[in-house]
């Protein structure tokens, strides 16, 4: 019961971030919100008086912010159709923008009361395909084949994504030197993956503001893992069975609960341990929501504002019967990705 309440809260607080942003923008801009949503299906409980309608649905996989004019035409002054582009284009980017706002803040906790990851190198292990190359304890990589890197975590995010048959070239700051060396990643056999050898320094923040920075850090390297990994599958690296919807996040979700109990029954460290890995959880998730919702595909903000864009350049508004197909087209397209996610969920679950 404590896993379904934390999957539904946490579904619904990135939910509800991500369309406040959109209600509270609208809302400045003058603009006639209908009913903002968080869930979706048949309603639980409605209220609200005046032009705004709030309403709490059944199943917590989504929610929205419906707008007067968002759809349609309409003659109303105050709707998001008759408001200039950039007053549209500030509340389409308002609700990504309040996920990414979101992680940011809880990773700032989370690295408060964890660790902070410099790609700084405690140990090389002998014989390592890093021990080959030089690469020294106390060096810290700063660019890998000349892409500057800030998180240890991205240099195994680098090795998952990269061709572990091709040379890697390192640049590491060796107290203030700069080296420069080539790294041909070995195959370990008891991970079965290609590895460097090397093993992380992570330490405890010593500052505020050494959290705000790693805590930036953090929202930049789920971005980063987002684009690196959509890229690879374009590349077909991945498989059906490498994505996930919301039953595979919240299966996911139950097993990071799960090891974070183990490791807190082993530590002593408590419910604090549980919930730090929740909310860790959650500065991925609502980073991931941001980036995805702002891909130029119909249906999402990222296609929304593609037309919002096309129309301040080219003077010429589309046409509302056209925006409402190519939406239609869209969300049609993501209906039946998301039906074969869950299916696809569901048999990953079933198969365990």
């Amino acid at each position: 019961m404590v896993k379904i309440i934390s999957i539904i809260l946490v579904f619904g607080l990135i939910v509800f971030v991500h369309e406040f942003g959109h209600f509270i923008v609208a809302r400045l801009n003058k603009v006639k919100v209908n009913e903002f949503s968080i869930g979706m299906g048949p309603a639980i409980s409605t209220f609200g008086k005046g032009e705004t309608k709030y309403a709490l649905r059944m199943f917590p996989i989504g929610g929205y912010c419906m707008m007067e004019g968002q759809l349609e035409e309409s003659e109303d002054p105050n709707a998001f159709s008759n408001k200039k582009p950039w007053q549209r284009l500030a509340i389409l980017f308002a609700g990504p923008c309040f996920n990414f706002i979101l992680a940011f803040v809880l990773a700032i906790v989370v690295c408060h009361y964890s660790y902070i990851d410099p790609p700084t190198i405690l140990e090389v292990e002998k014989d390592s395909a890093a021990y080959e190359a030089g690469i020294q304890p106390g060096d810290t990589i700063t660019h890998l084949n000349g892409d500057r890197i800030y998180n240890f975590r991205e240099i195994s995010l680098f090795r998952m994504m990269a061709d572990p048959t091709k040379p890697v070239e390192v640049t590491i700051d060796r107290n203030g030197e700069v080296v420069q060396t080539t790294v041909l990643m070995k195959y370990d056999e008891k991970s079965g993956s290609y590895m460097f050898g090397i093993r992380s320094d992570s330490k405890l923040s010593e500052s505020f503001s050494e959290e705000v920075y790693y805590g930036a850090l953090e929202v930049r390297l789920q971005i980063k893992s987002v684009f690196m990994t959509l890229g690879s599958m374009f590349r077909g690296k991945f498989n059906k069975d490498d994505l996930s919807g919301p039953v595979g996040i919240a299966n996911m979700m139950s097993d990071v609960i799960d090891e974070a109990e183990d490791a807190a029954e082993e530590s002593g460290s408590g419910f604090g341990l549980v919930l730090l890995n929740i909310v860790n959880f959650v500065v991925l998730l609502s980073a991931n929501l941001g980036v995805m919702n702002l891909l130029p595909i119909p249906a999402l903000d990222g296609g929304r504002i593609l037309l919002v864009m096309f129309e301040a350049v080219t003077r010429k508004k589309v046409p509302a019967d056209k925006e409402l197909i190519i939406t239609g087209i869209g969300a049609a397209i993501l209906i039946v990705l998301m039906i074969f996610v869950l299916f696809n969920d569901i048999g990953k679950v079933m198969g365990k």
